[in-house]
């Protein structure tokens, strides 16, 4: 059988402190009046096991001080400043119970509701991680709270620098801030191409997304450029040439001068 010893611990030190006051106002010397320290004991009990705890301490707290009142004085009974402070002991004690209680609650609750939180931001996470689309979250100082494997693997992001909450820096900087959803296709170097969008977040932040449209962006091309794209799209030299030529492309997005990012060749 599993002892509680967390709901024992409070009624257990308010017996304890009782007796040792009782003995030791009788058999040795005069002790003060103990009051001030059950009130601590039953806030203790009541923090750490709960409301039950902290009112079985406060009773064995008010029957010890009803029998170290008893036996204080030289003739049996109570006066009416003993039976005050009996009443305030009650009043004192069960209301600490009761508060210490509720906030021992509310601060459990805290904890499980922080705890689904994290455990729904780590799913959520990992979902984010899984997908095509790069996702870059940024916080009200356009700092990288997030940053997926999908925005790594376009832009050749290393991880350690990506995990540092590096400054995020992009061409449309006021677009960005302003919260200004109007969608901008990326050419990177080998080819292709990502449609650009920001959204703006209710604590301040931004997400951004980087959505990879090279098939919708091919029947569209500038008939003018075709020599080019092809070269882009083909194999072999033509195209690591062509790669080498389109490199300067990759403008959009970086990261701060102090965490450079590097370009997908």
């Amino acid at each position: 059988m599993k002892v509680d010893w967390r709901a024992l611990s409070g009624p257990a030190l308010a017996t304890t402190t009782a007796l040792t006051a009782i003995v030791v106002d009788r058999s040795f010397f005069a002790v003060p009046d103990p009051a001030a320290l059950f009130v601590c004991i039953v806030a203790f009990a009541g923090s750490l096991s709960g409301l039950v705890s902290g009112l079985i301490s406060a009773a064995i707290a008010i029957v010890g001080s009803a029998l170290f009142f008893l036996n204080h004085r030289l003739t049996p009974g109570y006066d009416m400043a003993d039976l005050v402070r009996l009443a305030m002991l009650a009043i004192t004690a069960g209301g600490t119970a009761a508060i210490t209680a509720l906030l021992r609650q509310r601060m459990a609750d805290a904890f499980a509701w922080e705890r689904r939180h994290h455990a729904t931001a780590e799913r959520l996470s990992a979902a984010l991680d899984e997908v095509d689309i790069g996702i870059v979250l940024l916080d009200s100082d356009t700092r990288a709270e997030f940053i997926n494997r999908a925005f790594r693997h376009y832009f050749s992001l290393p991880d350690e620098k990506a995990d540092s909450r590096p400054p995020f820096i992009a061409r449309r900087t006021e677009m960005m801030r302003s919260g200004d959803s109007t969608p901008i296709n990326i050419r990177l170097a080998d080819g292709q191409v990502l449609r650009f969008s920001c959204t703006a977040l209710p604590d301040g932040g931004r997400m951004l997304s980087y959505t990879p449209v090279t098939d919708l962006i091919r029947h569209t091309d500038d008939p003018a450029n075709a020599e080019y794209y092809r070269s882009l799209r083909g194999g072999g030299d033509r195209a690591k040439s062509a790669r080498r030529i389109a490199a300067p492309a990759l403008s959009e997005p970086t990261l701060a001068p102090e965490h450079p990012l590097p370009e997908r060749a």
